[in-house]
């Protein structure tokens, strides 16, 4: 174990006008900027990244896409580019796999990053943790890069991404607090992870209160303080958790349970065709069954249902007879690799049983 460590936190900007801020927060770092992205995230961006560099001495100098997905291929393609190499600072825009891959180039080149998300649908763009897939797909490993200098929330953009996007990232940020609590419910905790576990507290309630207005200023394409409150606890705090909770050899409390049923999902006929943090949302409840807090079982039950998230797994097209297959899978993970003592495989398929069981009677009294 090394002898010191370091934390960083992420910096953030967010607003309809937060692009304004770019010379401002660059300054120290360069004047030469390439934007990495995916092709719609930087058609979006473009116009108020421009905007927001109007009249100062930042110059963007391309505007790249990222390969369409975070494998390491499109990463070193990207580093090889002669104006990826030239430039000051990189920029990167879009969504989490956008991000991802930014962040491995900025870190393999030693270059200042600046992260410029597109839709509230995860952390990547303040996490210091990249998920690289292969060329076909799928899941490789996780990459450790160093963290984004900083991070520009704009919120019109954001207003106007994809309903399902935001609906799955409140999903998938459901599962900060019970993954964080449950996965380290063991262990006398150190600085550190324990300030991860306890920020995680913050992680769920503005989900719930917040979660149904900010989904009707997506469909409206409107900006709002429940937007932005939704914004910030899937983006910021669940990000912070992530940095705080993990580390590459110490620790693991980032995910635990709930995600094990997201990658078992992957191998089902048809559950690997539902969206991340959908899938995560049900294994929530299963988390919540197998940990026996009943309470916190119906509330998340009932704000599932009121948004339209699974509460069984008919909702994400899962079959009881492919539980085994998903077990098969996701024992191999690294969030089974981290569990608490005493979690057995039998045990949490039996969880996953009842919860799809309860989930069924809930919806036909609805």
């Amino acid at each position: 174990m090394a002898n010191s460590y370091t934390v960083t936190l992420p910096s953030y900007s967010i607003g309809t006008d937060c692009y304004r801020q770019i010379p401002y927060v660059t300054r120290f770092f360069g004047r030469t900027a390439v934007v990495i992205g995916g092709k719609t995230a930087m058609e979006k961006a473009k116009p108020a990244l421009l905007e927001g560099i109007s009249g100062s001495n930042v110059d963007l100098l391309d505007f790249v896409w990222y390969g369409g997905d975070s494998t390491y291929e499109n990463g070193d393609a990207l580093i090889e580019k002669a104006v990826v190499r030239s430039a000051d600072m990189i920029f990167g825009v879009g969504g989490g796999r956008a991000c991802d891959t930014a962040k491995y180039v900025a870190d393999k080149l030693d270059k200042p990053l600046f992260t410029f998300p597109t839709v509230a649908s995860n952390c990547a763009s303040v996490t210091a943790i990249s998920v690289i897939y292969n060329p076909d797909g799928s899941f490789r490993e996780y990459y450790y890069p160093k963290l984004a200098n900083h991070c520009f929330i704009h919120s019109g953009i954001i207003a106007g991404s994809p309903e399902p996007l935001l609906w799955a990232g409140i999903g998938d940020a459901l599962s900060k607090e019970c993954e964080a609590v449950f996965s380290s419910k063991d262990d006398a905790l150190s600085h550190t992870p324990l300030m991860g576990r306890q920020l995680s507290g913050i992680c769920t309630d503005p989900l719930v209160e917040y979660g149904a207005k900010a989904l009707a200023s997506i469909r409206s394409n409107t900006p709002s303080f429940e937007l932005d409150q939704v914004t910030l606890d899937i983006i910021i705090s669940t990000g912070i958790v992530s940095n705080m909770t993990t580390t590459e050899q110490d620790y693991y409390y980032n995910s635990t349970l709930a995600h094990c049923v997201y990658y078992g999902s992957t191998v089902t006929q048809k559950g690997h065709q539902h969206l991340h943090g959908e899938v995560v949302s049900l294994g929530v409840l299963c988390l919540l069954e197998y940990a026996g807090d009943e309470k916190e079982f119906d509330r998340i039950m009932g704000f599932n249902h009121s948004i339209g998230l699974p509460v069984c797994f008919d909702d994400v097209e899962i079959e009881e007879s492919e539980f085994d297959r998903m077990a098969d899978k996701f024992v191999t993970t690294t969030e089974w690799a981290h569990l608490p003592a005493g979690v057995t495989r039998e045990d949490f398929l039996e969880a996953m049983r009842r919860t799809n069981a309860k989930g069924r009677a809930f919806k036909q009294k609805k």
